[in-house]
């Protein structure tokens, strides 16, 4: 008897968990909320991390996670990057060429691009620059991550409409608190 209280509350719990965030959210995160076992706090990540929902021509909504466009040369840091954003729910993108930036932007339209600035043929302050310039893509938010750590460069990285800064080697928290702030 004792037993059948607890679930009684914890359902209880959960449905107005579920009910308080219904004013923010949408009818489709709100069905998936009362149907599966979360606490108050994995709802508020859920909710933070799910863009929008899209519905299809048949009527299907489905969760469309915030899309991240990882710009890198390095293989491994490629590898770091989407590794520690694919366990919170965003949907990296990786690209190693910086000559299409652009065409993959045009594409993909990532919320949020983290971009390295020493790279071969393009560096990331050029492609910051260019993309701050560009009217189709300069709303778009610009982290750069990169190992140059000096004030010059930070100040630098800030005039080319770099919209954030995260030197490497970097903290799974530093990389996931520069990315929410934009997403």
């Amino acid at each position: 008897m004792l037993l059948k209280l607890r679930q009684k509350r914890r359902r209880r719990l959960r449905r107005d968990a579920a009910e308080a965030l219904l004013g923010r959210c949408n009818l489709f995160i709100h069905n998936w909320l009362v149907r599966h076992d979360t606490t108050v706090r994995r709802i508020d990540r859920l909710a933070a991390d799910v863009h929008l929902c899209s519905v299809d021509k048949y009527g299907e909504s489905t969760a469309v996670h915030k899309k991240v466009l990882i710009v890198d040369d390095s293989p491994a840091e490629v590898k770091l990057m989407q590794g520690l954003l694919e366990k919170e729910g965003y949907w990296p993108i990786a690209l190693h060429d910086p000559k299409r930036v652009e065409e993959t932007i045009a594409n993909e339209r990532p919320s949020v691009i983290l971009l390295d600035v020493v790279m071969p043929d393009r560096n990331g302050f050029q492609i910051c620059r260019d993309l701050k310039g560009n009217a189709e893509f300069n709303m778009i938010p610009v982290i750069l991550v990169t190992s140059k750590d000096t004030a010059s460069d930070k100040y630098w990285g800030q005039q080319q409409g770099a919209d954030g800064y995260v030197t490497k080697p970097f903290t799974r928290e530093d990389l996931l608190r520069a990315v929410r702030r934009f997403a």
